[in-house]
């Protein structure tokens, strides 16, 4: 939010120095974020009039005018432009002058013409971006002013962020309000008493409301014989100064007693408003609605409308309509004041894209009882700038009116929570400067009456935090709490998070965070063929790519990497720990969010270098650190088996087991996949469930002594079936037939061959024997040994290879 000083100046009768306010309203909450001190850079441009005017010899633009710029004499200055003639009154740039583009006006030539000066343009005093020629004054500009006063740059502009719980701080005198209380100056209320005569307006305009939840008031007032032009520049100047572009008197009203009192304000058409009657009602479904910015809107019930008896003209609450739109030609112009329901104005503002000032103001909570004044002082300011006459009275429908809420304040809670006394005669006048009204007093406390403009009030303690506000927080004493606390301890997911951090940190991957909302068709992508899993849909997603709760963390690392390629990063090796989100259907329990642990490795291990190309990642890497996570963490019992994850290709998939239970995937991205997601092959996933890892982690280690006697190490080959796999034969080895003296066994080769016969393939593992108690003889290792062959032919089918 934009605020004027000069316009705030009006509206106070005394104002501190600008610093000084911005101190006082950051202080009370309402930040200013910047500081525009306009006019800067036109200290030496004043009002001139063109007194004569020249062709230039050899050019058929220049011309040479003599202009008298209150400077004692008249000035000779070279102009290129065409749209101004002898008797125009134009800025003129003195010698000496620095404009805000950078240009300093100096003595110079022009086709041999000397020029001292300049006439400037809009553009060129920066109050325009565009300009087709020079900035032509009003007739009665006294020559010799300077621009700025005469322009009204010699404002100050301030930006003000607003809470989105103070809508009234969203116009002058909201702010206005707020001086007031802060600094005791008095109010000084706009003028707004239109002078009415002729037809009353109820005799040409009938309004109706159909739906009073969404539109609990709507007021209309005629004004006929209006004359549609530019704005004085006064007015001009300050809608420039607020962000807001000049349009034409009336449209320029409307958005100017929008600034001033918050109140957001339509113009219609009057002889375009068929019936003269208006209609507050929902929309038809498919309804069309062609929007002030020229787009044709497709409407659904859910929307409110201004209609006529015919047709939709308004976007209530958003933004008006081209069939009723004020122009040239228009003379009879009908002034629309109303409130509206803030959530139904916020979702039609959201779901049509349009975020405009007057939703911007709806959608927080517009004050009820400022319709009446903004419409009395729009009638007001159309009367003064475009002429016409203001009809007799208001056409005011109000089912929604009711009476302002109340509070009761204890005198004594006021020091008891802020802890630090306040006099009651402080905290009452502080509220009645803010706008509350005083209902009843007794020396325990006082009921006060909310002004409608504040939304944001409605318990004692509210009330509190307004005396502080204003009072100042640094008034109120900085003590430690006294009571000793102690930090609770970590719980052991909290330390095995804190220890997967570390982890991937320290094998070189990185953290992201995703939203939870993910697209459906990345969750589709993940099922090559088959059926999406189901997921939780959002009522209001942000946008369609974010409509539903992901059931997994592999799709947000799979865009993750997508981004990132698409911006030439293509070595990545990411990490997420979050939870999922899975509809269970359970009345007890509908939705589950269990905590999931994803990585993605992609790109090369190692970058190419003079010595040898580069090595891209594989399958081992992404086991690898898994092996040295699972390590740390303390999990036993680790194996790996053939997994059948949709997602990932089934040459590599595997379930990652600690025990006998599953604690996640691995393995290739499946290629269908890959495509969906505009990914290479070559990218490997992992998605771990996290509360099967801190069941099976045993992070106190374990100490195990130096061994006392040597170990013995055997080889032992065997020819199995293909479908056997590694873990079940270390299984076996590790089992029972080793009678507790196997320390160690480790694959070393496979290999498949025709001289083992089809579907048969050969293992060969080191096996590592010890006794903890004794030095192991030939005889005990060799009995040990046969027997494990035995328990391997017996379970497995295995045959010693000869």
């Amino acid at each position: 939010m934009q605020i004027s000083y000069k316009w705030l100046s009006d509206l106070v009768e005394q104002m501190p120095p600008v610093d000084r306010l911005a101190e006082l309203l950051t202080h009370a909450g309402l930040e200013v974020e910047a500081i525009e001190r306009r006019g800067e850079g036109l200290g030496h441009v004043v009002v001139g009039q063109v007194v004569s005017k020249e062709p230039v010899e050899g050019s058929d633009k220049l011309n040479l005018c003599k202009v008298d710029a209150g400077q004692g004499e008249l000035l000779s200055i070279v102009c290129g432009a065409a749209n101004y003639g002898v008797g125009a009154k134009v800025p003129t740039a003195l010698l000496g002058a620095e404009l805000p583009n950078g240009m300093r006006i100096e003595r110079r030539k022009l086709r041999g013409v000397e020029s001292a000066g300049m006439l400037c343009s809009a553009k060129e005093l920066g109050v325009s971006e565009e300009s087709a020629g020079l900035l032509l004054l009003e007739e009665n500009a006294p020559v010799g002013q300077a621009i700025t006063e005469h322009l009204g740059l010699d404002d100050v502009v301030l930006t003000l962020n607003a809470t989105p719980n103070r809508p009234d701080w969203l116009s002058h005198l909201g702010v206005a309000r707020e001086l007031v209380a802060l600094t005791g100056t008095k109010l000084r209320m706009p003028a707004a008493a239109p002078q009415e005569s002729g037809t009353p307006a109820s005799d040409l305009v009938a309004v109706e409301i159909r739906d009073p939840a969404r539109c609990g008031r709507y007021a209309a007032r005629v004004v006929e014989g209006v004359r549609f032009g530019a704005s004085p520049q006064w007015m001009q100047q300050r809608l420039t100064a607020c962000g807001v572009r000049a349009l034409g008197n009336v449209i320029d009203v409307t958005n100017y007693v929008l600034l001033e009192t918050g109140h957001p304000l339509h113009a219609f058409d009057l002889d375009k408003v068929r019936g003269g009657r208006i209609v507050v009602r929902t929309a038809e479904a498919g309804e069309k609605l062609v929007t002030l910015d020229e787009k044709e809107r497709t409407l659904v019930p859910e929307d409110l409308v201004i209609a006529d008896g015919e047709r939709a003209l308004v976007l209530a609450g958003v933004m008006g309509g081209a069939d009723a739109e004020v122009g040239e030609g228009t003379t009879r112009v009908l002034i629309e004041s109303a409130w509206f329901q803030p959530t139904g104005v916020r979702r039609s503002s959201k779901r049509h894209g349009l975020h405009t000032e007057s939703s911007h103001r709806f959608e927080r909570g517009a004050d009820i009882e400022a319709v009446r004044f903004a419409i009395d002082r729009a009638a007001a300011l159309i009367q003064q700038l475009a002429g016409g006459e203001v009809r007799p009275g208001v056409v005011d429908e109000f089912p929604g009116s009711r009476e302002p809420a109340q509070v009761a304040l204890r005198w004594k809670r006021v020091g008891e929570l802020l802890g630090v006394e306040v006099p009651a005669e402080e905290s009452r006048r502080i509220l009645l400067d803010l706008g509350f009204g005083l209902v009843a007093e007794d020396g325990q406390g006082a009921r006060f009456a909310v002004p409608t403009f504040r939304t944001d009030v409605g318990r004692e303690a509210d009330l509190i935090e307004e005396v502080a506000r204003i009072r100042g927080y640094a008034t109120v004493p900085t003590a430690l709490p006294s009571a000793a606390a102690e930090a609770a301890q970590p719980t052991k997911a909290q330390r095995v998070q804190a220890a997967l951090r570390e982890i991937f940190a320290g094998a070189g991957l990185d953290e992201v965070l995703n939203y939870a909302f993910v697209d459906p068709k990345d969750l589709a992508a993940l099922v090559p063929g088959g059926k999406a899993p189901a997921a939780l849909p959002l009522r209001n997603p942000l946008t369609e790519t974010q409509s539903v709760m992901r059931t997994g963390l592999v799709a947000g690392l799979l865009r993750n990497a997508a981004f990132n390629r698409n911006r030439q990063v293509e070595d990545l090796r990411l990490y997420e720990i979050g939870p999922a989100f899975l509809p269970e259907g359970t009345r007890d329990a509908p939705v589950r969010e269990p905590v999931r642990v994803a990585g993605l490795l992609a790109g090369n291990r190692r970058p190419a270098n003079w010595a040898e190309g580069a090595q891209p990642v594989d399958f081992f890497d992404a086991k690898g650190i898994l092996e040295t996570m699972l390590a740390s963490l303390g999990v036993v019992g680790v194996r790996w088996e053939a997994g059948d994850a949709t997602w990932l290709h089934p040459r590599s998939a595997c379930v990652v087991m600690a025990g006998e239970r599953a604690v996640g995937q691995l393995g290739e991205l499946h290629p269908v996949v890959a495509e969906s997601f505009d990914l290479p092959r070559g990218v490997f996933v992992f998605e771990l469930e996290f509360d099967a890892l801190v069941e099976a982690a045993h992070l106190l280690p374990r100490f195990t002594g130096v061994p006392r006697f040597p170990a013995v190490l055997r080889d032992l080959a065997v020819v199995v079936p293909v479908e056997v796999s590694a873990a079940r034969i270390e299984a076996v080895l590790r089992g029972p037939a080793g009678e507790g003296l196997v320390e160690g066994v480790e694959l070393f080769d496979v290999y498949q061959g025709p001289q083992l016969g089809e579907g048969r393939k050969n293992l060969a593992f080191a096996i590592r024997y010890r006794a903890p108690e004794r030095t192991l003889t030939d005889e005990e290792i060799t009995r040990v040994h046969g027997a494990l062959v035995q328990a391997l032919a017996r379970e497995v089918g295995a045959e010693l290879r000869g």
